[in-house]
């Protein structure tokens, strides 16, 4: 399937695939990439449409920004232009909607990697949380800041966050909305690498590289494996893991 047939015109977002790889962009730049409900379903759309071949997904930002989290029009009579206005709050299911915008970057058929330059705030920090991994330029700035507007966070990113950084930062993290530098997100293990601003496009491809020097059904396995360490004990995940094994060689020998 090619990227043109995923319908995204007014969605602001692009899509493009060269071979193993797919680039989601968000092309908002006038508005630092703010997003919008067209916006999240345009994401969960690209999910459903993949080819399976595939094998890494890249979530970058156009202009000098990832994400300025959600476009706060959104909350204003007039709203934004080109989007419905809602009859009223979004209820659970609404929310689920937008959430599947999120979810399918988790999906073990890829690796999901986030390039985060400039702003990465509240919606588009959840983003670059939903990604398996983060790559930042160091001008990067990652922000929750749906507490300060009097909202939660509710685009899948409590749990990320809980689990890599732990609870009372976490905690702190979002109630005090604060801003966490490049440098800090790296101590926290919010990124997996921090360079220069210029260097952050071969940064990302030298990832993308060692990412598919790895056999196919072998990356995808052990990232199933992986995705559930930490919630199974130590005998489920061995058994797992023989499971896993055992479909992956049996494959392999054509059983």
């Amino acid at each position: 399937m090619s990227a043109e047939l995923v319908e995204l015109a007014g969605t602001g977002l692009e899509l493009s695939i060269s071979g193993q790889v797919a680039t989601v962009t968000l092309a908002r730049p006038g508005r630092r990439n703010a997003m919008t409900p067209r916006m999240w379903h345009g994401l969960a759309r690209i999910g459903a449409a993949l080819p399976e071949a595939v094998r890494v997904v890249v979530v970058r930002g156009q202009g000098p920004s990832f994400c300025a989290g959600i476009d706060l029009r959104m909350f204003s009579p007039e709203g934004v232009p080109g989007e419905e206005q809602a009859a009223g709050p979004a209820d659970e299911d609404t929310i689920a909607g937008y959430q599947a915008g999120y979810t399918w970057l988790r999906n073990p058929a890829f690796v999901s990697v986030a390039a985060v330059q400039g702003h990465a705030i509240g919606a588009g920090f959840q983003l670059a949380l939903a990604c398996d991994l983060r790559i930042l330029a160091d001008d990067a700035t990652l922000c929750m800041r749906e507490p300060a507007l009097g909202l939660v966070p509710d685009l899948t990113g409590t749990k990320p966050l809980v689990d890599i950084v732990g609870l009372p930062r976490a905690i702190e993290i979002c109630l005090t909305a604060r801003n966490v530098a490049a440098s800090e997100a790296a101590d926290l293990r919010l990124a997996e690498l921090v360079v220069p601003v210029s260097e952050l496009d071969g940064a990302v491809e030298d990832l993308v590289a060692a990412l598919l020097s790895t056999d196919a059904a072998a990356a995808r396995a052990t990232k199933g494996l992986l995705a559930q360490a930490a919630a199974n004990t130590l005998e489920q995940q061995s058994a797992a893991e023989r499971a896993a094994q055992a479909r992956l060689l049996a494959a392999r020998l054509g059983g």
